[in-house]
């Protein structure tokens, strides 16, 4: 460290005369380059005078500054926090320049969100940590970092809510998805050295760039001037999900004619995670260039591309983990000597954007964004319309089915089952292929094939955002944005498994999937079952002041929205024949947002912080449509979704001590559910060829939730070289009312489907993952360059996620619409009871070392999560399949229920190596 970066910075006050304003200037350069540093956080402590360094490093603070001695602290993600003394006199100017910053060569925080992978996020299927709400957030606050990197793996759901209700933004832009509202953080997965410049508004606080939703926002910038000149090279191992992984990115500073960009490229790949089979090929591209046309226009283009490939895991039964234990995956089986899986999620979508910044004054910039995306996501499947399931978990394949049979346990199949099963217990590739050429040599189509399930968006953005500083205590944000989305639906034969063709008809009904091609045969690469697509126009603004006085600070902000949808069929389905081909009915919802809050400074120390917001807005294209796959069908009295939140917190800060207690209230009114599955026990009247079970839509329409409770997040320095902290989070968060709830299915004979009425949902608990958490832990940084962390985190209340359907009348009626005659009100609260997971105490421990070699720095970092082994469960779902309750009961009186709930465990004990150098 270079001793010239100690100032005495009271003696550099420069009068100016007694009548002028007091102001505090200076700026920040890199100790080893000299180059500015942009982004710079600048704090006078124990008082809320902050801001930040510009992009030539430059910093002001003018309004309200306190007088006297004070402590300045100067802080970036990636350098050393500095703290200076300081004297600031009235009237005068205090002007520091070239404070220099050194790297921490010890800096971890991007190497927490690397141990976090795609197979954690985006996985339809799971319904568990694709909800995990700022994966990648960037904040000093302990809370925060300890929900993102400590609690994520366990499910938890920060207040309970979706990721839907966080908005992301690149360069402005908004990266959520129109069809489900969440973001797909593999779209830019294997880039955190170039995702770092990340700022992040929690909760309803106010942010310059968006509304935000009821988690905030986080927006990451990715100008290439606002990077640190150098670059970096990072290898990593691990059993998490990929096994190797390097990375190497390079940042060139502003350039001679001005220039600047930052480019990185890098891989991830392993042959298998912890679980088995799951595979994973990922490769990472990154470019962004900016060009300074003159001192108050500056353009900047940038690219990211992360295609990546990977197997999936499955939910299974407490059945099949007592056989086969945590690790068990039942999508793969050799083929040639080689695990294959059946289940590949697919993601290749880049994107391109166009920034232009104008600094129309010293007081006011104006932002104009351009962004495009396109690409495919696939997700692959097996498909058997001539064969049986090939599932090796298939409920008739494992020991309870034996056990049961109707004329009683049959003791020796489900032993035999039971041996089958432990021997291999994995999907019989040959048997598939052996299958489909035995159909060949007769002249038949495909028993099996693989398929894709396939979605093709094509996605324009363009917005512009404005800021003006009205006053040194006014500033005002506001934008305009327009989004527009194609999104093509469909699947695509993807492996005919040694077969000619498949027939593009539904085996199970013998029903035609297009009328206009009847009994096509399809084959590799052609599309089939469903084609449609999906158009969503969504156009909005928000409008923003804030203000901010020497006890108080505010703000107030509203935005609007209008959302148009559309469905286009390009089959016609011999159910649907007359609402499925051609484009649908033009779908509109309006939004409206409102929130305010202020801030109250008791003293430097001591403040209070309240926040209250209203949102109304367009449920996703997901839960608009009830079978997008089959009709143009909506959901039934559809209209927008409404959320209420407020909360209040009490924040202490000093040099040595740092604490938040926030306590919450949110509101979610008029939430729609969509789910797919196989129901048995229906009623046999409403059903064709009087059958009692079907492939069904389930909507559940107007779903009321409540989430409230508290948070809090401590952390101590209690010496320089060790730091105390302690995380708790405490919730409920339970359905609020009974909502509305039918079925559709092409089996139905009434193509409006069947009205069960209320589902008696009211005051079970949302499966939002863990609602009680806690966190204790230490970390030590010794002067030397290496340090060593760990932390025991606790977790308690998670729950099953409850199936609807067997909590309406559908539950307790006969066929003929009469309440079952054994029905005991006492057993049917045993079998609605909503399972708990037990607790459970997860340990992890983290530890570094780090080298400077002249202008070059060489980093180590180890962690070791779930050290002490410990098994537990972190999501689950019950089968929807018993729909009532005879077939319940008589399940549930088994040795062993045949459709129990499915769950997913959490990883056992896993490491994480990595080894960086930066130059």
């Amino acid at each position: 460290m270079k001793k010239s970066s100690i100032f005495l910075f009271g003696i550099f006050s420069v009068l100016t005369g007694a009548a002028q304003e007091t102001i505090v200037k200076g700026s920040v350069i890199d100790g080893i380059t000299y180059a500015p540093i942009p982004n710079v956080s600048i704090t006078i402590e124990e008082t809320l005078q902050t801001t930040l360094t510009d992009p030539e490093g430059e910093f002001i603070l003018t309004s309200n500054l306190p007088l006297g001695e004070h402590i300045l602290k100067v802080e970036k993600t990636g350098y050393l926090t500095k703290r200076f003394p300081i004297i600031i006199n009235d009237g005068q100017t205090l002007d520091i320049r070239d404070m220099m910053l050194d790297i921490d060569v010890a800096d971890s925080v991007d190497l927490y969100t690397i141990t976090l992978s795609e197979d954690e996020l985006n996985d339809d299927s799971t319904g568990g940590a694709d909800n995990i709400s700022g994966l990648l957030q960037s904040s000093l606050d302990v809370f925060q970092r300890t929900v993102a990197f400590e609690f994520s793996s366990s499910f938890f759901k920060l207040r309970g809510l979706d990721s839907e209700n966080s908005v992301v933004l690149i360069n402005g832009i908004e990266m959520n998805k129109l069809f489900h509202g969440r973001p797909e953080w593999s779209n830019w997965g294997g880039l955190n050295d170039v995702f770092r410049n990340q700022e992040l508004s929690p909760n309803l606080s106010p942010s310059n760039y968006t509304f935000g939703g009821a988690l905030g926002s986080t927006h990451i910038t990715t100008r290439a001037s606002e990077y640190r000149k150098g670059g970096r090279i990072t290898y990593s191992s691990s059993d998490r999900s990929y096994t190797q992984r390097v990375i190497a990115s390079y940042a060139t500073g502003l350039m001679e004619g001005g220039w600047s960009a930052s480019l990185a490229i890098g891989g991830r790949w392993g042959e298998e995670g912890f679980q088995e089979a799951t595979s994973y090929v990922s490769n990472s591209f990154f470019a962004s260039i900016e060009k300074k046309i003159n001192d108050k226009h500056h353009l900047n283009f940038t690219s990211f591309y992360a295609p990546h490939r990977r197997g999936k895991s499955s939910p299974n039964t407490q059945e099949v983990f007592d056989l086969k234990g945590i690790k068990y995956n039942e999508y793969w089986g050799y083929q040639n000597g080689k695990k294959r899986n059946s289940r590949v999620k697919e993601v290749s979508e880049p994107i391109f954007m166009m920034n232009h910044y104008w600094d129309i004054s010293n007081k006011t910039t104006f932002n104009t964004n351009l962004a495009y995306q396109f690409g495919k996501v696939g997700n692959s499947r097996l498909d058997y319309p001539g064969g049986g399931n090939p599932s090796p978990a298939y409920y008739q394949k494992l020991p309870s089915y034996a056990l049961a049979d109707k004329n009683g346990p049959d003791y020796a199949k489900a032993y035999q089952l039971e041996q089958d099963f432990l021997k291999d217990g994995q999907i019989d590739w040959n048997r598939i292929y052996d299958a489909n050429i035995t159909n060949n040599s007769s002249g038949l189509n495909a028993a099996y094939s693989l398929y894709e399930d396939r979605n093709d968006d094509t996605q324009f953005t363009v917005n512009a955002i404005l800021t003006s500083d009205i006053s040194d205590h006014m500033t005002l944000n506001g934008t305009i944005n327009y989004r527009h989305l194609k999104s093509e639906n469909f699947a695509e034969v993807k492996d005919l498994l040694g077969a000619s063709g498949v027939l593009n008809v539904d085996s199970f009904d013998n029903i035609q999937y297009d009328l206009q091609h009847p009994n096509k045969i399809v084959g590799e690469g052609d599309r089939f079952r469903y084609n449609y697509n999906l158009y969503a126009n969504v156009i909005s603004g928000f409008a923003q002041a804030q203000f901010k006085y020497k006890k108080v600070d505010y703000y107030t902000a509203l935005s609007v929205s209008n959302t148009t949808y559309q469905r286009e069929g390009l089959y016609q389905h011999e159910i649907y024949a007359t609402n499925s081909l051609g484009k649908g009915e033009k779908l509109s919802f309006s939004g409206l947002g409102a929130k305010a809050g202020l801030t109250y400074k008791i003293t430097g120390k001591h403040l209070l912080d309240f926040n209250a917001g209203y949102l109304s807005k367009a449920p996703t294209l997901r839960n608009t449509y009830t079978n997008a796959r089959e009709n143009h069908n909506v959901v039934k009295n559809i209209s927008e979704e409404k959320i209420t939140s407020v909360d209040a917190s009490y924040i202490y800060r000093s040099s040595i001590v740092k604490a938040k207690l926030t306590g919450y209230y949110s509101k979610i009114e008029n939430a729609n559910k969509i789910s797919f599955y196989y129901a048995d026990g229906l009623s046999s009247f409403e059903i064709s060829e009087n059958q009692t079970s079907a492939f069904v839509q389930e909507i559940s329409q107007g779903i009321d939730k409540k989430h409230f409770g508290g948070e809090l997040g401590i952390e101590a320095q209690v010496t320089p070289s060790i730091k105390l902290k302690g995380v708790a989070s405490i919730g409920q968060f339970i359905y609020d009312n009974n909502p509305n709830l039918y079925l559709t299915s092409s089996s139905f004979t009434n193509p409006d489907g069947i009205d069960f009425g209320k589902a008696n949902l009211k005051n079970y608990k949302l499966a939002s993952g863990p609602q009680t958490a806690y966190s204790v832990g230490f970390e030590y940084r010794d002067p030397d360059y290496w340090w060593f962390g760990a932390t025991a985190n606790f977790f308690d209340k998670a729950y099953v996620d409850i199936s609807p359907l067997i909590r309406t009348r559908n539950f307790y009626t006969d066929a003929d619409g009469l309440p079952f005659n054994d029905y005991d009100p006492e057993v049917a609260k045993q079998l609605l009871k909503q399972e708990k997971f037990d607790e459970y105490m997860i340990v992890n421990l983290v530890g570094g070392k780090s080298w400077r070699i002249n202008r070059y720095f060489v980093g180590f970092f180890a962690s070791v999560n779930n050290i002490l082994d410990v098994a537990h469960k972190t999501g689950g779902f019950g089968q929807g399949r018993n729909a009532n309750y005879r077939m319940l009961k008589k399940d549930a009186s088994n040795e062993i229920p045949v459709f129990g709930s499915k769950y997913w465990y959490g990883r056992g004990t896993t490491y994480f190596l990595n080894l960086n150098l930066r130059f």
